[in-house]
């Protein structure tokens, strides 16, 4: 998603700096017109505003403070945005290491998938300090349809898991009602035509019921980062003291599917588990 994200910034007429571990990944920006550093800390000091995307909480440890990390390399005064998916407790780990800095800070998570970042469409669920939110709107305008300012440091990162909690739970009851029609000679399109006018339609399942009823899971948000996002969620329960128990049995059903998946799969492939 970082690279559609950076592309509607290069479109916005804004100064481009980028890094990605796989560094193939950037060639797209590069020939668009940005410039490619050698390290994340490169990145921090060349930037008025930093802005990570990565796949899980070790990734963005290692951006951070692994060798050559951006927080060595962030400037006084300047602007932290983290979109990556992380613990609320990760986000105000970070949060309290650039205020050491004198580095302002939002944990800023998305949701709207790879094709909600190449039209500038994503939704950001916001934490941190109110006044950095107003300075850094109009660069996240760019790059999203609606900002949620939600609070304080980490609260853009609950809200975040607590809606891939309802997404996942809501293509996993799909998946479980088409299993059971399917095996009592009911064509699957029937229920979902029939869902479809009634109260049990949402967006996502709008989205992805098509990838149920063919069979095709081509990636727009992978399985393994909801398996990964589901995780978190109960990990912030158990740190609560809030029982997930519609999550906690989801949660293994996916990782059934993640375990016996070849390649990288859509999270909907959920389906899967009902055709062992």
């Amino acid at each position: 998603m970082g690279r559609p994200m950076g592309m509607n910034l290069i479109k916005a007429g804004y100064s481009l700096t980028v890094w990605n571990r796989t560094a193939s990944r950037a060639d797209e920006l590069i020939a668009a017109g940005a410039q490619l550093a050698k390290s994340p800390q490169e990145v921090a000091a060349a930037s008025d505003l930093l802005l990570t995307m990565v796949s899980d909480p070790p990734a963005i440890e290692e951006v951070l403070w692994g060798p050559g990390g951006a927080m060595q390399g962030l400037k006084r005064g300047s602007i932290y945005v983290d979109s990556s998916t992380v613990s609320p407790a990760l986000a105000r780990k970070i949060a309290a290491a650039c205020a050491e800095r004198g580095v302002r800070f939002l944990d800023a998570p998305v949701t709207g998938g790879d094709w909600g970042a190449k039209k500038g469409e994503l939704v950001f669920m916001i934490g941190g300090d109110a006044e950095t939110f107003r300075e850094a709107e109009p660069i996240l305008n760019v790059m999203g349809k609606k900002l949620f300012h939600l609070g304080p440091h980490g609260a853009g990162q609950t809200i975040k898991l607590a809606m891939n909690l309802i997404l996942a739970l809501q293509v996993d009851a799909l998946a479980e009602a088409l299993a059971l029609v399917t095996r009592a000679g009911i064509q699957g399109e029937k229920l979902v035509e029939v869902m479809q006018s009634s109260m049990a339609r949402s967006g996502v399942l709008d989205v992805k019921a098509p990838n149920l009823l063919k069979g095709e899971y081509v990636p727009s948000f992978p399985l393994r980062l909801m398996h990964k996002d589901l995780g978190l969620a109960l990990d912030l329960a158990n740190q609560l003291g809030v029982a997930l128990p519609a999550t906690a049995a989801a949660r293994e059903t996916y990782n059934y599917v993640k375990g016996a998946a070849k390649g990288d799969l859509d999270y909907s492939a959920v389906m899967k588990f009902w055709e062992r």
